[in-house]
């Protein structure tokens, strides 16, 4: 497959102003991509976005091309990324878009789109759509046209569906969780799903203004949730990201539990349970730890490159539930069709439940290999991994390490930044060996 111009790992994403996050751009996306997934038969496309200010910017330029194209929209206003892959479902549409760039900061955008089946799109898909995005836009007729409209009680339907993961001869009474929204696309669901199940609740990161997301709170900015679980006495604290894709947590003692420590959770109390369903898929960055401990106890383990799309491509292709990323992206087949941070936190409290366990008790007998991750910008028309110094220094390195450590390199699937990760057993070791890497990698930029 040649390599695509415009979708990276997660659709379409950069800075707002900056091509291909204009407005033209957007107008061209929405007629391609609607030319494209309309082409079943299927006109209905459902249409949301996280809290950034210029959303509206782009939700009106995608519903210009889309309606060109002959494609129906239906808005569903600030929504998380797994409410409208579930929606898209729900509601039978062709396919669902969101406007949304995660855990970037406000200034950045982005726009991705969801199969019929609630999931990311192939890349044969992908492609035929960039095909068109290089043609000149051609109209509908005027009586084919498409209309706009709205769904007004999305945001109910989709905490319903969030509830119903959670075991109906359980209850969250009495339990005490902060959760940090990120000022995003979660703000007015994700407390209400955990307040409706009996929690008692202090929220954080639910006050959105356009501009606030992601800034110093939420899944990548965890001091302020640390800070509250200490303050009030919680129990734990979840951490959601700008559109609620993955999930961190805080325990009671103020230990950071990620990606890695979840997906570790959820595989003991499935295979405790007999609905472990083959093995657990991770990705190049998943801890060594946890595939020490898959090994030692005969659970099939694989790593797939990073993205939670990869993560769900290996799962497809073997059949297996559960898969997860060290970012705390969490997919469970049994429940969804895309990673879900309420979901997977949903899951975690229900191991606890069952366990009759807190959450640092949870992670008993679970200990990581340090990490370190260095992030380093670099200008495109570079290729640091390429330069010479840069090979000799990881050379340098993986030969230190030996067979205790790993070291990894990689471009951001959505930034442009070098990924500089070493792994061992010793701390001070890791990140010195990280620092070296990473210096040479930005000398090379």
């Amino acid at each position: 497959m040649s390599e695509r111009k415009y979708f990276g790992t997660d659709g379409v994403r950069g800075r707002v102003g900056d091509f291909p996050i204009t407005p033209d751009f957007a107008v061209k996306l929405g007629w391609a991509a609607g030319t494209v997934l309309s082409a079943s038969g299927n006109t209905r496309v459902l249409v949301g976005k996280d809290t950034r200010l210029s959303g509206y910017m782009l939700e009106s330029a995608l519903e210009a091309g889309l309606l060109s194209a002959g494609v129906s929209v239906e808005f569903l206003g600030p929504m998380p990324t797994p409410a409208v892959a579930y929606l898209t479902r729900n509601f039978r549409a062709a396919a669902g878009v969101v406007i949304s760039a995660s855990h970037n900061p406000f200034y950045d955008n982005g726009i991705k789109f969801f199969s019929d089946q609630g999931s990311k799109l192939a890349d044969a898909v992908e492609t035929e759509i960039e095909r068109l995005l290089d043609q000149p836009i051609r109209c509908v007729p005027s009586e084919h046209m498409g209309r706009a409209s709205r769904i007004h009680d999305a945001a109910g339907r989709y905490i319903e569906f969030c509830k119903s993961v959670f075991p109906s001869d359980l209850s969250l009474k009495g339990l005490k969780i902060v959760v940090d929204c990120a000022h995003g696309a979660t703000y007015h669901i994700a407390p209400d799903v955990l307040r409706e199940l009996g929690a008692d609740i202090w929220e954080i990161g639910t006050e959105p203004n356009g501009v606030n997301i992601n800034e110093k709170c939420g899944a990548t900015h965890l001091d302020a949730l640390r800070d509250k679980v200490r303050e009030v006495g919680a129990d734990l604290g979840f951490a959601l990201d700008g559109d609620g894709d993955r999930i961190m947590l805080v325990t009671a003692s103020g230990r950071i539990v990620d990606g890695d420590d979840v997906v570790f959770i959820l595989a003991r109390a499935a295979q405790q349970d007999g609905l472990l369903q083959g093995g657990v898929v991770g990705t190049l960055m998943s801890n060594f730890a946890l595939e020490k401990y898959f090994a030692d106890r005969r659970i099939p383990f694989v790593r797939a490159k990073v993205g939670d799309r990869y993560v769900m491509e290996e799962l497809v292709k073997r059949d297996w539930r559960l898969g997860g990323e060290n970012s705390g992206h969490i997919i469970n087949r049994q429940y969804h069709s895309t990673g879900d941070g309420i979901i997977a936190g949903l899951q975690v409290l229900t191991a606890m439940q069952r366990a009759g366990k807190d959450l640092d008790q949870l992670l008993v007998g679970f200990d990581k290999y340090p990490q370190a991750l260095v992030n380093v910008r670099f200008q495109a028309d570079s290729d640091p991994l390429c330069a010479e110094n840069v090979q000799a220094v990881v050379a340098e390195v993986e030969q230190a390490l030996g067979k205790n450590g790993r070291v990894l390199l990689r471009k951001s699937g959505t930034e442009p930044l070098i990924r500089v990760m070493v792994e061992g057993a010793d701390a001070k070791r890791v990140r010195r060996f990280a620092e070296e890497i990473a210096s040479e990698v930005e000398a090379a930029s």
